[in-house]
């Protein structure tokens, strides 16, 4: 055992994780079996042992209410269980096996059954723990097919006697959630099988897009460059879709899924997206369906739910970014809206995405995106495992799952927006697995470095109102007075520009902001964070999910080793590429149809007439479903589907971008019409974001003598910028953004 494989042994794994993760670092020779029982003991409630990591950071006494009324109901808890170390080391063999084109399994996809039959719990595990759930008072609602996962409904009281937690009420930010007070508590006997409860809470992940500032009205294009709203057509010549769709390569026979609370506002506004940009007349065969996908997890039809969320907008504008931008990368392409009812305290996308890898086969779709995140630090050590899972279970069932990286530069667990960062350095646990790609959001250069726009745009629209000419310059996108291209349009440094009067106090002041593509390493995927839970609120936030204590990131998965700039760090960093997915903070943005005009969720407008009026937003949950359409038409041209595309990915990038990096594939430089990139590298930028203290310290933080301001730092004490781009891989933007044709007709062929 070489010394890497021998420590992660030797940590023993918060949540018993070890045979997982060595798996995944050290290798496994694949083997059948039928998972083994795990319980094995007489179960005695005198006996218990404490699930760690199970606990939101803002349950902590500064923001605590009290506890609920013991008949508080809690509907359709998820209990997460765990297969034999034994059989996810098998697992993670086969899925090695089935990537592998000189391997006799390479392709042969498991179905649903099939995986639940080797991979599953063993049956005699999830009777005994369901016996016991019904023991403690509680009503099993269901399991999936694989037995892992376990739905059950109680109430308060019987969770403090079950589990010797309390469900507290706590105000947080000006809202009131419930959350447990802390990490609940299971027998011994019951240990080895479960992982925990995937939440005992009603805080939600956030819906990754950012809403235009600027009122529409601006013209949709300029030749002085004012504003470019980006239009289906813009995006098939910036990233070269047009000649795949003149070859008839179109999406067609494959399916997209996007993984939602909510169904649509209005199904309608995807018909005028489609209808407005031509794409209903050249590409028929598009359609959309939204489903509730039934299976062992109870999913309500959640129908239209415009609740508010804490960017002040509803899920709903999520929803109708993903359907729509889908469709323009695959027009031709089934557009899957998948979406259960929100539980008390269940995520409802978590339990469509888990009943749709569970269902026939035939319902299985090619790709999924998913634009939703929330920090590894605040999701927590047993939510952290579910996604896992299921992504693992996807991708061995030849599922290719995309998920936005996040809009909070180098630090999620801030979650953008005003103030400063504080939290330190975090990426969000939706998107870190090594199962999933993770899609990064980037921005044009143009402006920054003083190009006159008219290099990339035409001064009329045509009649599908697209203006873009050819591939743009591309950079991180980044909102931050931190970014290193801002501060120096401005003359300054970035520590300098953000300790100004004009940005800390003057006009300039949205700049204090974490808000921009996010990329960084996997720091809190298990383990239990425990700096700065209890210092003193700062601009009312004492929540702080630091990476710290215990927490350990996913280790880095064997394809993404070897590519130049990818550091040798051990775990797992993302993103894996990047589009486009700016809000207009430079110049272009992308144009949405939504037209929900309820002000109490930001309020849409109608899609009457040219998309100037229509809404604007920018986000990774714009990037991930393009890129995800790109992957359908993969398939489509391969007449296969591919599990995880980043063993492909990061093998093409390996060959073009070298030891040395690709000049002639550079963003910057590169020939707009006619190269031959599969990728086009990122060279300038940074997603790098202003902070400032928490409390009395400094995390990921170096602040100048004096000043109130510092830049996110791999560095406390010297300035280290998290992240700088480079040649290659890099944090802004992983291996960077794509073109599409050169990328599908470059890719591998099936065998």
């Amino acid at each position: 055992m070489n010394l890497r494989c021998a420590r992660i042994a030797a940590t023993g794994m918060a949540f018993a994780m070890a045979g997982l993760f060595m798996s995944i670092a050290c290798g496994a020779v694949y083997a059948d079996s039928t998972p083994a029982p795990l319980i094995v003991k007489p179960i005695d409630m005198n006996q218990v042992t404490v699930l760690g990591g199970n606990t939101r950071p803002e349950a902590n006494s500064l923001n605590d209410k009290g506890p609920v009324a013991d008949s508080r109901r809690l509907d359709h808890m998820l209990l997460q269980l765990k297969r034999p170390a034994a059989s996810e080391t098998a697992l993670h063999a086969l899925i090695d096996e089935l990537h592998n084109p000189q391997s006799a399994q390479y392709h042969r996809w498991l179905t649903p059954e099939e995986f639940a039959a080797r991979f599953g719990s063993a049956a005699q595990d999830v009777e005994k723990v369901k016996t016991w759930l019904e023991s403690q008072g509680f009503t099993v609602n269901g399991t999936s097919a694989s037995g892992l996962v376990i739905d059950f409904s109680g109430t308060a009281g019987q969770i403090r006697g079950a589990f010797q937690t309390e469900i507290h009420s706590y105000l947080v930010n000006g809202q009131t959630h419930i959350a447990n007070a802390s990490d609940p508590k299971i027998p011994v006997a019951l240990s080895p099988a479960v992982a925990g409860i995937v939440s005992l809470h009603d805080f939600r992940p956030k819906p990754q897009f950012v809403k235009r500032s600027e009122k529409p009205g601006y013209t949709y294009t300029n030749p002085q460059g004012t504003f470019h709203a980006l239009v289906a057509g813009d995006i098939a010549s910036i990233y070269n879709l047009k000649p795949l769709f003149a070859a008839g390569v179109t999406g067609t026979g494959e399916s997209i899924m996007v993984v939602e609370d909510t169904y649509l506002y209005s199904t309608s506004d995807w018909s005028k997206f489609r209808s407005t940009f031509g794409l209903a007349k050249a590409y028929p065969h598009g359609s959309l369906a939204q489903v509730s996908p039934s299976g062992g997890i109870p999913c309500a039809n959640p129908g239209f739910q415009g609740k508010p969320t804490d960017p002040g907008y509803g899920d709903d504008p999520e929803a109708a970014i993903d359907v729509q931008w889908a469709s323009a990368a695959a027009p031709n392409a089934a557009i899957v809206l998948a979406a259960c009812t929100d539980t008390s305290v269940t995520f409802g996308g978590l339990i469509a995405l888990i009943n749709t890898l569970d269902g026939p086969p035939a319902k299985l779709p090619s790709v999924v995106s998913i634009s939703y995140g929330e920090a590894e630090t605040y999701n927590g050590e047993t939510s952290n495992l579910t996604y896992y899972l299921a992504y693992e279970q996807g991708v061995a069932e030849g599922v290719s799952i995309f998920v936005s990286s996040g809009d909070e530069d180098a630090d999620s667990a801030d979650g953008g927006g005003n103030p400063a960062a504080q939290q330190g350095i975090g990426v969000s646990a939706f998107t870190s697995t090594p199962y999933n790609v993770s899609v990064g959001g980037l921005d044009f250069g143009y402006t920054a470095d003083n190009v006159d726009p008219s290099l990339y745009w035409s001064a009329t629209n045509a009649k599908d109102f697209s203006s873009a000419l050819s591939y743009i310059q591309e950079i991180p996108w980044n909102n931050s007075c931190a970014g290193s291209l801002l501060s120096a349009y401005y003359g300054a440094t970035p520590a300098d520009f953000c300790n100004s009067f004009a940005v800390a106090d003057g006009n300039f002041s949205g700049l204090i902001n974490a808000v921009g593509g996010s990329g960084g390493p996997s720091g809190c995927a298990l383990g239990v964070p425990t700096l700065g839970i209890f210092l003193p609120p700062i601009y009312g936030d004492p929540n702080p999910g630091v990476v710290s204590g215990t927490c350990q990131g996913y280790p880095k998965p064997s394809w993404q080793q070897g590519l130049i700039g990818n550091p040798n760090d051990g775990v797992r960093d993302i993103p894996d590429v990047s589009l486009f997915a700016s809000n207009g903070f430079w110049d272009a943005y992308y144009v949405v149809c939504w037209s929900n005009p309820d002000p109490n969720v930001g309020g849409g407008f109608t899609c009457t007439g040219a998309p100037d009026t229509w809404s604007g937003f920018g986000g990774t949950s714009v990037s991930s479903p393009i890129m995800a359409g790109i992957q359908a038409l993969v398939n489509e041209k391969t007449r296969s589907r591919w599990g995880n595309p980043n063993t492909v990915y990061y093998q093409l990038a390996r060959s073009e971008y070298g030891k040395s990096g690709s000049a002639a594939c550079n963003s910057t430089s590169v020939d707009k019409t006619s190269n031959k990139c599969l990728f086009y590298d990122i060279t300038q930028g940074d997603n790098d974001a202003v902070c400032t203290k928490l409390g009395t310290a400094t995390y990921d933080c170096f602040i100048a003598k004096n000043d109130e301001y510092g830049i996110l730092s791999t560095s406390n004490k010297k300035s280290e910028p998290a992240y700088s781009t480079g040649k290659g891989w890099d944090f802004p933007s992983g291996i960077g953004s794509v073109n599409a044709y050169n990328l599908v007709m470059g890719w591998p062929a099936a065998k």
